[in-house]
């Protein structure tokens, strides 16, 4: 299954210049999903992270596997999103391992280690050109809107 943009945005909230994500590219239901990030200097952030020098921002990176991993877990059992929201409740081994650059494609990979109730637990991976830059293990919860 290959989502664009469009498809993105009628799961996720996010809007720009929020929107982390780009296209998913592979999706299993309950099981994994990829998706791409074409890095662009265009990104709000650039000109202060860091002058002269831009890095995509590490936090960002595990923002962008939180992302598709909303899309997975909607795939997997759509939800009423006027109703719900899926939120970040944990990051666990996060390690970044290469700096994210303007002009990268970032490939990005979540794969589902458990579920229980409402809660998911995801290991992400991204990679620039095969090469790892950024792990960790994320844990999201859905919730009722009015409970947040």
């Amino acid at each position: 299954m290959d989502l664009d943009i469009a498809r993105i945005l009628r799961i996720l909230p996010h809007r720009a210049p929020f929107v982390l994500i780009d296209r998913v590219t592979e999706l299993v239901p309950r099981q994994r999903a990829k998706a791409l990030k074409c890095v662009t200097y265009n990104e709000p952030f650039f000109p202060g992270h860091f002058p002269g020098q831009p890095v995509f921002p590490g936090m960002l990176i595990i923002e962008a596997m939180s992302q598709l991993m909303g899309v997975l877990v909607y795939a997997s059992e759509p939800f009423d999103s006027t109703q719900k929201l899926m939120h970040v409740v944990g990051v666990e081994r996060a390690k970044f391992r290469k700096a994210v650059i303007p002009g990268d494609r970032m490939e990005i990979e979540i794969e589902v280690s458990r579920r229980r109730s409402n809660i998911w637990k995801c290991a992400g991976r991204a990679t620039v050109d095969g090469v790892l830059v950024a792990e960790a293990d994320l844990l999201a919860a859905i919730t009722d809107r009015d409970a947040t």
